[in-house]
């Protein structure tokens, strides 16, 4: 996917939206200083690029007792059929039913020993076990998994650089 040729002032309206989403156009407009209809041309090309991808509210997990994150890596069976999946990879197996776990919130195809890593988050050490015990680890393509858990956060943020 070709990337996009982004000017000075794009650059500048995706940083001030990254950080603060819930701007009025008006707002946004004075900041980049630009008049409300050019504004709103760039996002609305900025949208339809795909460059700006969606809108969303950021929860803290905590708040919503999700106090607990593991990153948990999986390898997969290479050469085996999985029961039920016909004509289906393992790879594309897990793919599909990762993508109805709750409870993973990231999912990321690997380099290295491991095939994918996982962001997860749960209430707490019985839900991640449970989580585990009863989902991870049942699915037939999982030949192993290794956790780690997150201790202290120290930067968290979903704004990507922009130079």
């Amino acid at each position: 996917m070709p990337t996009i040729k982004l000017d000075k002032t794009d650059r500048k309206i995706l940083a001030i939206l990254q950080a603060e989403g819930r701007l009025s156009n008006q707002e946004l407009a004075e900041r980049v200083n630009l008049s409300p209809s050019p504004c709103l041309r760039r996002i609305r090309q900025l949208e339809e690029a795909g460059v700006i991808r969606q809108y969303v509210a950021l929860l803290d997990p905590e708040k919503i007792g999700l106090g607990l994150l593991a990153y948990v890596n999986v390898r997969l069976e290479k050469h085996s059929e999985v029961p039920g999946a016909i004509g289906r990879s393992p790879r594309a197996d897990f793919s599909a039913s990762v993508a109805a776990w709750p409870e993973v919130v990231a999912c990321y195809a690997m380099t290295g020993e491991m095939d994918f890593l996982l962001r997860v988050h749960v209430e707490d050490m019985e839900h991640f076990s449970h989580f585990m015990m009863d989902t991870l680890l049942k699915h037939p393509a999982v030949l192993d998994v290794k956790s780690s858990f997150a201790l202290q956060r120290i930067k968290d943020t979903t704004a990507l650089p922009l130079v």
